[in-house]
């Protein structure tokens, strides 16, 4: 028995198949529709962009045409289509560009301050102007696409150096340092198409590498820094900041090894006071006394007035009179205790008032009261020699906290709130059994380590 063909099932599917393609064909028309009209949207945005940025430098007062000018461009770039032309991120090269131009004019020229007011509100527009301009050169096909984008690019260098120079100016390192490291950019790429560049010279290259290193520092950019400082240390670079920031940069990783860099850097420069000190700051840290005395020396010549270096001596000398001290060599403790105060009197005779100095005069005395004590404290016994020792290091041990005292009291009228100052003059009144003065200096030394301030010194 043969099955009977369904006539209306066949008819039915005919015309549901015809219906679909019907709706397939007016899906791909709106989507058609819509692809074009985005695409208009996105030419016709860059086209106000151009005619608003065109008008705003015919009057550049109006600075809602640069506004309407930016907006527009940022919408244009948007559409596929034309973020794949070269002239749209020249115009929006142009347009960024054109902000960072009336900011260098604004700073630039006190009595122009006012042209900034009313400008678009956008962050590094220098360095977005650059962004723009190498993608414009990127996407050149013709070549007068290329030579606009490069004429671009130059235009720019100036507003980088420009933009660079005013955020270092007003602290922000970090934003100096971005302009400044574009500028460099730029300048490859100028040079690269055989285009003039801002940096004219090998110097004037080196240069901008030496501001870039000593920016990268002040930004935190330790790793950055340390690659222009190199790249200069290898070109034979002679400035004497290379060698000390190579130094600081290494130091951290292996200080013996970095030393390097002072030391040729001395050889270069020995006049050269910055150096000097950090080769001081070098000798201290590996505590080679000796030597260092002979750098400080060296500094004090060269710096008679810097009442640190007097401090620094005589802190070295004091480290040497504790050292000799503790190995019994009294003899040669005494001369370099001698040689501590002196070097910290030269200080006070320059300025009577010098904090630092004061308060290590003060504690050279009291440190010797304290190695009488510990000495005192060590004997036992109870023989009539013993106890006559005891009392006569107590009384020497006395003798010195009271030479100390005077220097503390000055110290603590300059600075009511330096603990060790506090520890001090609490310690020497306990000990001279003046428990209501000690008390009071406990209580400033509570109030100081538990965050609070003396508002006034105890001392007028």
């Amino acid at each position: 028995m043969k099955i009977r063909q369904n006539h209306s099932f066949n008819h039915y599917n005919t015309l549901n198949t015809r219906i679909m393609k019907r709706l397939f064909l007016a899906f791909v028309a709106i989507a058609l529709i819509s692809g074009t009209s985005f695409a208009q949207e996105g030419k016709k945005a860059l086209r106000t962009a151009d005619r608003d940025y065109g008008l705003f430098k015919g009057n550049t007062q109006d600075k809602e045409k640069l506004s309407s000018a930016l907006e527009n461009i940022d919408i244009a770039i948007q559409d596929a289509e034309i973020a794949a032309m070269s002239k749209a991120w020249e115009s929006r090269g142009k347009i960024y560009d054109e902000i960072a131009t009336q900011i260098s004019i604004a700073k630039g020229t006190e009595s122009l301050a006012g042209l900034a007011e009313g400008l678009p509100k956008v962050d590094n527009p220098a360095i977005v102007a650059f962004e723009s301009y190498k993608k414009a050169l990127e996407l050149a096909e013709k070549k007068y696409e290329t030579s606009k984008a490069l004429t671009g690019i130059k235009e720019n260098q100036e507003n980088l150096y420009n933009m660079g120079y005013y955020e270092n100016q007003d602290g922000n390192y970090e934003g100096s340092f971005v302009n400044f490291e574009a500028v460099l950019e730029a300048h490859k790429i100028l040079k690269a198409n055989d285009e003039d560049s801002k940096l004219a010279s090998e110097e004037d290259v080196n240069r901008q590498m030496h501001t870039n290193g000593l920016l990268a520092m002040r930004a935190n950019k330790p790793e950055k820094a340390k690659m222009y400082f190199e790249e200069l240390y290898k070109a034979g670079y002679e400035e004497p900041e290379i060698y000390e920031e190579l130094y600081t940069i290494h130091e951290k990783d292996d200080r013996a090894a970095a030393y390097k860099y002072l030391e040729q850097g001395r050889k270069k420069f020995p006049d050269n006071v910055s150096l000097l000190f950090a080769e001081i700051n070098y000798f201290l840290a590996e505590q080679k006394l000796d030597v260092l005395i002979e750098k400080i020396n060296m500094a004090i010549d060269k710096e008679p007035n810097n009442l640190s270096l007097y401090t620094t001596l005589g802190s070295v000398y004091d480290n040497l009179y504790q050292k000799e001290a503790e190995a019994g060599n009294t003899e040669k403790a005494n001369e370099y205790f001698q040689k501590s105060m002196e070097a910290h009197n030269k200080a006070l005779a320059k300025d009577e008032n010098y904090f630092d100095a004061l308060y290590s005069v003060g504690a050279l005395y009291y440190n010797k009261a304290a190695a009488l004590i510990v000495k005192m404290n060590s004997i036992t016994g109870f023989s009539k020699a013993e106890l006559k020792q005891v009392e006569d290091l107590k009384n020497e041990a006395m003798a010195e906290f009271d030479k100390a005292l005077p220097f503390f009291k000055r110290a603590e009228k300059l600075d009511p709130n330096d603990v060790n100052t506090l520890i001090a003059l609490k310690e020497i009144f306990a000990r001279k059994d003046d428990l209501e003065t000690s008390s009071e200096f406990k209580k400033r030394l509570e109030n100081v380590q538990g965050g609070g301030t003396n508002e006034t010194s105890y001392y007028k």
